[in-house]
């Protein structure tokens, strides 16, 4: 089949109408349509240009695990890696089809916007700018480049994402370019859904999935996979997920209103966001905030892992979102259902392994680390050596203070294979007198010293 765009303005229908079918849209040949779903259908055929649609494959472990039947919509499969193309796709098509004479665009992003924006460019023949802050990582800006090629000129600017953004609005004036938002853009918005568009037509018997968990940064892949099945009258219950350290879409939603959020933790980057976007948050208003699900950043370590071991599936932060706040629910309350994930990223940093294998660890209770008043006499560290059970290992001992003194102050951190082994030890500890600090879960000393 084959969708055009009608020479008045609106969206024609041409062909066998199967593909509209699938989703539950007009089968009627020659129609014109103007609804939401409609010009999906539009931006979904148009995008087969560059890449097929993303599998939707059932996940036999997740299944197992949870009770319920988990389909997994995998974005991480674009040539991007991301979802993030669909937005930039179709923000150029329909400025082009527009008859935009925009030769410049413009994005400011330190991750998947700018690749796929960078593919993008290259796809259409366009020169583009590419402003990122002067802090990302060097994986980041080589992929940008090669996605790109010669009609991509990066541009390092500032150390913080506000400065880079900055710089890119006033070149952007300046310059007469087109600037190519993240999320807040209904085109944005539109090619995003093509997402949803392709679990419809997926879903085995044309079925609505119970449950559609949703990772949360901006808001655009949101904003959209709902406003597509509410077109379609055929909702799903949506779940929406968030990192805890970056909930600007769950304070929105309990306040009524746009918050920008005073701290946000980076970890989950591609997710980080101070302050939804404002077209998406006017799709997604009418929810309640305990819709969405806060995902902590330990717990979503543990699952990254736990993908990469079992599965030898290789998720970002942000990708592996929707997977993790499968952990919330009871067993019960989802056995027999039909739940789809979208994983909506797989762009991850190697260099940041250890530190998620850390995460991890200490979330699953498997590391620790303590702060101890140690002796400063010939014999202590064997003393101390005694204490520990034949599955702990130590993984770090540092002097943090030593000095003249009868005791120093040591960090030691202590690996073990079952998390119970650590009440043995404290019970060791407390025996012989030992001065000690758990500062585990202290975060502000964990990210100073650990």
């Amino acid at each position: 089949m084959v969708l055009r765009e009608s020479q008045k303005g609106g969206r024609k229908v041409a062909g066998t109408g199967r593909v509209l079918a699938r989703a539950g849209e007009i089968e009627n040949e020659g129609l014109v349509v103007n609804s939401f779903s409609a010009r999906v259908a539009v931006a979904a055929e148009a995008i087969r240009e560059i890449f097929p649609e993303t599998p939707l494959q059932e996940n036999d472990y997740l299944s197992k695990k949870t009770g319920a039947r988990v389909l997994l919509k995998r974005e991480d499969l674009t040539p991007v890696r991301s979802y993030k193309i669909r937005g930039a796709f179709n923000f150029f098509r329909k400025a082009l089809a527009a008859g935009n004479n925009a030769e410049l665009f413009v994005c400011a992003s330190a991750g998947n916007h700018a690749q796929g924006f960078a593919f993008v460019c290259r796809h259409f023949g366009k020169k583009g700018v590419v402003f990122m802050p002067v802090t990302t990582p060097q994986q980041k800006i080589d992929k940008t480049r090669l996605f790109g090629g010669d009609f991509v000129e990066i541009r390092l600017v500032g150390d913080f994402f506000d400065d880079c953004y900055r710089a890119a609005f006033e070149f952007t004036e300046s310059a007469g370019a087109h600037m190519v938002p993240p999320f807040d853009h209904k085109d944005i918005i539109e090619g995003q859904a093509t997402v949803a568009y392709e679990i419809a037509a997926q879903m085995p018997g044309a079925r609505v999935p119970d449950i559609v968990m949703l990772p949360v940064g901006g808001g655009g892949l949101a904003a959209g996979v709902t406003h597509y099945f509410a077109d379609q009258h055929r909702e799903p219950r949506f779940v929406f997920c968030e990192p805890a350290g970056a909930p600007s879409l769950r304070e929105s939603l309990a306040n009524g209103k746009r918050v920008k959020l005073a701290k946000v933790d980076n970890f989950v980057d591609g997710a980080a966001v101070a302050e939804i976007g404002r077209e998406p948050l006017r799709h997604l208003k009418d929810f309640t905030a305990d819709a969405v699900r806060l995902v902590p950043e330990n717990r979503l370590c543990a699952t990254m892992i736990e993908m990469l071991n079992v599965e030898g599936v290789v998720l970002e932060p942000a990708g592996a979102l929707a997977i993790d706040a499968l952990k919330d629910f009871s067993r019960k309350e989802i056995r027999g259902k039909t739940i789809v994930a979208v994983v909506s990223g797989g762009n991850f940093d190697f260099e940041r392994l250890p530190d998620v294998k850390e995460r991890a660890l200490r979330f699953e209770g498997l590391k620790k680390y303590f702060i101890i008043r140690f002796p400063q006499r010939p014999g202590a560290l064997r003393d101390f050596l005694e204490m520990l059970g034949p599955d702990d290992d130590i993984a770090r001992f540092e002097y943090l203070k030593k000095s003249a003194r009868n005791f120093g102050s040591v960090l030691i951190g202590i690996e073990t294979k079952d998390r119970r082994n650590f009440d043995l030890l404290k019970a060791n500890f407390d025996a012989e007198g030992v001065q000690y600090q758990d500062i585990t879960d202290n975060e502000t000393l964990a990210g100073f010293i650990i």
